[in-house]
């Protein structure tokens, strides 16, 4: 199908106001973090128009590299709950725990899983791997403090967009190499897995790479910033899809977007999980762009990736056996 008529309008605003969306390819000159991060903050909603829970805390997860800024949603009042670790996206250098609240408000009211967002360490400011060692040092401290947490020790998910897809899948990958097994499901939301931008990787990096929000030859000067702070994209904890042993890992929930370059290397992790014999289920969003989950979850049919993320997490891991 074409790209969402909700979608396009708001593309072809955009491009009347002569405004490039955030992920768009440069105009030329370098890329400035401040000001990028300054105009994501701009549109951050007001407290008072956001999804109401039963109790929203910030707070500090003490980890072996510091404390890092969390922020713990709560649906309701219950007497024990999933927890689910979320990591914003952002091209590891933007999103903060401000500009994708609304992600994590949704999770919580839809998976009814105690939430815990995590405000890691960005580039270019932080060096690899600090923001990696942050998301999974907030997944050790969730396991370490279920008790005061409500955990009901059962579900103990990682999930994230875009480049928080990448740490989701990065972290879980981590986990199984230090031998905790306390992670039940990975959940990744167009996730990007292959920090190789040549385009004749994947289709989709040329099928969708004009005119869609985010385009490919954005892709490197926006990861740039990762990359030069030292993560090589042949590592597999930076491009998660060059792992050569998927085996093990939790099963997997990837939502991949038609109208997304990243779409193809999502559906292909799937493909490569199953052959590892992961449980991974890959569901394609039609007439959807990247960052639908962020920016257009509002719209009916896309608001359905919450149920789905639900259901999914309702599905008893065989490591929690």
């Amino acid at each position: 199908m074409p790209l969402h008529p909700e979608i396009a309008a708001v593309l072809a605003a955009d491009s009347a106001r002569a405004a490039r969306p955030a992920r768009a390819a440069p105009p030329g000159g370098p890329v400035d973090p401040a000001a990028l991060r300054a105009a994501e903050a701009a549109h951050v909603l007001p407290a008072g128009d956001r999804l109401p829970l039963h109790s929203v805390e910030d707070t500090v997860a003490v980890t072996p590299d510091g404390g890092v800024p969390v922020r713990v949603y709560t649906p309701a009042s219950a007497a024990s709950y999933g927890l689910l670790v979320y990591f914003h996206g952002g091209a590891f250098f933007l999103g903060s725990l401000d500009t994708h609240d609304q992600v994590a408000r949704s999770l919580a009211q839809a998976t009814g899983c105690r939430v815990i967002s995590v405000g890691y360490r960005l580039a270019p400011e932080a060096l690899y791997p600090a923001g990696l060692r942050d998301c999974y040092g907030v997944v050790r401290w969730a396991f370490a403090h279920g008790a005061s947490l409500g955990w009901d020790g059962v579900t103990l998910a990682v999930a994230g967009d875009s480049s928080g897809g990448n740490f989701a899948a990065a972290v879980a990958a981590l986990a199984r190499d230090d031998g905790f097994r306390g992670i039940t499901h990975q959940v990744l939301f167009y996730p990007s897995l292959d920090l190789d931008f040549d385009v004749g990787r994947y289709a989709s990096l040329r099928s969708n790479a004009v005119g869609y929000g985010l385009e490919t030859a954005g892709l490197k000067p926006f990861n740039a910033f990762y990359i030069n702070s030292g993560a090589d994209p042949a590592d597999p904890l930076v491009s998660p899809i060059k792992r050569g042993d998927l085996g093990g890992l939790p099963p997997a929930l990837i939502i991949t977007a038609e109208y997304d370059p990243l779409r193809d290397e999502g559906e292909l992790y799937g493909q490569r999980l199953r052959s590892a014999g992961v449980d991974a289920v890959v569901s394609r969003y039609a007439g959807a762009g990247h960052g639908f989950v962020q920016h257009f979850c509002w719209i009916p049919e896309f608001s359905l990736v919450f149920a789905e993320t639900a259901a999914f997490l309702g599905r008893r891991s065989p490591a929690a056996e």
